[in-house]
């Protein structure tokens, strides 16, 4: 669990000031066979990575503690 509480107003805010240096690349997700785009950025003190998955009505965003490249 995060040790930074988040709501849907902060996680907008994270993801509107991602920059290119927070880019981790893109995995395969194991789930889904989709690819999700991976991001750390720093938030809070924490360093967190977000995994978003674009779809075509939608975006899937997950946040976690950054857990050395857990996917």
């Amino acid at each position: 669990m995060l040790e930074v509480d988040l709501d849907e107003d902060d996680a907008c805010d994270i993801l509107s000031t991602l920059e290119q240096s927070h880019s981790a690349g893109r995995k395969l997700s194991q789930q889904t066979g989709e690819w999700m785009y991976v991001f750390k950025p720093n938030v809070g003190g924490t360093s967190i990575y977000a995994k978003l998955i674009l779809r075509t009505e939608c975006i899937l965003v997950s946040f976690h503690e950054d857990e050395d490249d857990v996917y």
